[in-house]
């Protein structure tokens, strides 16, 4: 079981649910993002997702490409993530961290290298935006010896059918995006997130985040109350991009809102 499997397994048995955070490697700058990472653990965060900058983020709304644009304007690469993770690691060997991104920049690295270079670096797993699990056999392949544990998404319109294969591909947890959108929309139908979750939970009994709309203190609570945590991206970037030319101001306001959301999480209960 790797890093990222027993963090979760260790949440359940502890009936606690999970808060991850995104941001994007080298946003606003190279230099903030290891210290902010450290930031993110001690405010109450137990996986970071650290985004792979790519001049392409199809996936993402105008205030995380805003980050990929400023990564990238600083020449950050994959394999400055790797390193950045490899820096984290000297001092926290203990929090899951997951790549988020898109394969293009894995595949211009090569799947073996990639999967060497990201195991001696501490990486724990990946969520590929734009590679599904049945075209995931070549890289899942080289990433289960290094202990990384691919996670696939799923939608309000994935079928039963489709839902139990993306299920049985996943490792660690499946992050269901509660949007048809990019992320950064706003329109979070908690109804229909239960019983979307109602639905998943009968095919698979992975933990389940969902990420996508997930904004604030009452909306971490009330997604937190269904599902078994909360994926919060686009408002941290933002508040990054607002503090981006006082790093400290950047760390301080970030960790409050962290603070914020680690509270309204945890008066939810399983």
């Amino acid at each position: 079981m790797g890093r990222l499997s027993s963090r979760l397994t260790g949440l359940v048995a502890d009936e606690r649910k999970a808060l991850v955070a995104y941001i994007v490697a080298g946003d606003p700058a190279p230099d903030v993002t290891v210290g902010l990472m450290h930031e993110l653990v001690r405010s109450g965060v137990d996986v970071i997702e650290l985004g792979v900058p790519f001049s392409d983020p199809e996936a993402e709304g105008p205030v995380i490409q805003l980050a990929h644009e400023r990564a990238l304007a600083h020449n950050v690469s994959l394999a400055h993530c790797l390193t950045m993770v490899e820096e984290f690691r000297t001092s926290d060997v203990e929090t899951p961290i997951v790549l988020m991104g898109y394969l293009n920049p894995i595949e211009a690295m090569g799947y073996q290298t990639f999967a060497d270079r990201a195991g001696k670096a501490g990486v724990d797993g990946t969520i590929i935006v734009n590679l599904p699990p049945e075209e995931a056999e070549d890289l899942s392949r080289v990433l289960a010896p290094q202990n990384i544990e691919p996670v696939y998404l799923l939608a309000p319109t994935t079928t039963d059918e489709r839902a139990a294969s993306i299920c049985a591909a996943s490792r660690g947890f499946v992050y269901y995006v509660s949007l048809k959108g990019t992320t950064g929309a706003s329109n979070l139908d908690i109804e229909d997130v239960a019983e979307k979750l109602t639905r998943f939970r009968r095919i698979s009994d992975l933990p389940i985040l969902v990420g996508f709309g997930v904004k604030d203190g009452p909306s971490a609570k009330a997604v937190a109350a269904l599902a078994d945590g909360a994926v919060v991206g686009t408002a941290i970037v933002r508040l990054m991009e607002q503090n981006r030319d006082d790093t400290a101001m950047l760390n301080s306001r970030v960790g409050g809102f962290i603070r914020e959301l680690r509270s309204a999480i945890d008066q939810t209960h399983f």
